[in-house]
């Protein structure tokens, strides 16, 4: 068991934030590893969010989340701020100190190479080229993590071409850009295949790019996970390629948080992935 002064409290800021799977993930760690703490969701609407963050120590807490529509917003409101989430533009990890200061981070690329080799032990960033479908704000967390972690090129195709540029702009010779009626082309060759888009969400088009120049040894992950197998996992286990689903990177990229808050480095395990999978 951990202990603490007093007890510790976390949470995720987001607005909406009903929808959230973070109180049940964190939930269980907590229960799991006997931590006297909690954490909970806060509905912060973004005229509130400096008063809110600035107050949130106070009242106890150590530390939250941040999803739609702060993570761009609290970088500019925290204290210090790591080289990732600066360059990445986002952060999705806040932590208080005790004296009210604010390090915001960004653990979405963590979560994301953790997902991978938890899914593929034998993948590794720098077997080959990697294809990037999307070039959002979840695409700038992969291309940083991928680049960070030695892939040689990451190809990108986006529907507005505009936003891969810019992409290739802040992170440099080891992007490649391809027009978005050409992105079947970036597959040829590539070691590992990410889509960061929407594409493959209730209500969203389907993915529709080809596969036929995806080698049989690529790996290939879906940054959605509901459905949790996508079109574009099953036609890639079709092919004969590892696949990896998207639900493991929310897993993984709350690790470093929770460890921060609570003292207490946790586990991603298949108890915790049913947990918070029926939640």
């Amino acid at each position: 068991m951990t202990e603490h002064k007093k007890i510790p409290l976390a949470g995720v800021i987001g607005h909406p934030i009903a929808h959230t799977r973070s109180p049940a993930l964190h939930g269980h760690w907590l229960k799991t590893y006997g931590i006297k703490g909690h954490y909970v969701p806060m509905d912060i609407a973004p005229e509130d969010l400096e008063t809110t963050l600035r107050a949130l120590p106070k009242a106890g807490f150590v530390g939250c989340n941040v999803t739609i529509p702060h993570k761009e917003k609290v970088l500019a409101l925290a204290d210090s701020v790591s080289d990732r989430a600066a360059l990445i533009g986002a952060a999705n990890t806040l932590v208080f100190h005790p004296d009210g200061r604010i390090f915001a981070d960004n653990t979405d690329g963590y979560g994301f190479i953790a997902n991978l080799k938890d899914g593929a032990p034998n993948w590794r960033a720098d077997l080959g080229p990697a294809a990037v479908v999307g070039a959002g704000g979840a695409a700038r967390a992969i291309v940083s993590a991928l680049i960070e972690t030695g892939c040689p090129e990451v190809r990108i195709a986006n529907r507005t071409r505009l936003r891969a540029e810019k992409l290739r702009t802040e992170f440099g010779a080891r992007i490649v850009v391809y027009d978005w009626a050409q992105a079947a082309n970036m597959m040829e060759g590539v070691a590992t295949l990410v889509n960061t888009s929407s594409l493959g969400m209730p209500d969203t088009p389907e993915f529709r790019i080809s596969l036929e120049a995806l080698p049989q040894s690529a790996v290939v992950t879906d940054l959605v996970y509901t459905p949790l197998e996508t079109r574009l996992l099953k036609e890639a286990a079709s092919r004969g390629c590892v696949t990896v689903d998207g639900f493991g990177m929310l897993l993984h990229q709350a690790v470093p948080g929770f460890e921060r808050w609570f003292g207490h480095r946790p586990e991603v395990t298949a108890e915790l992935r049913e947990r918070v999978l029926s939640a």
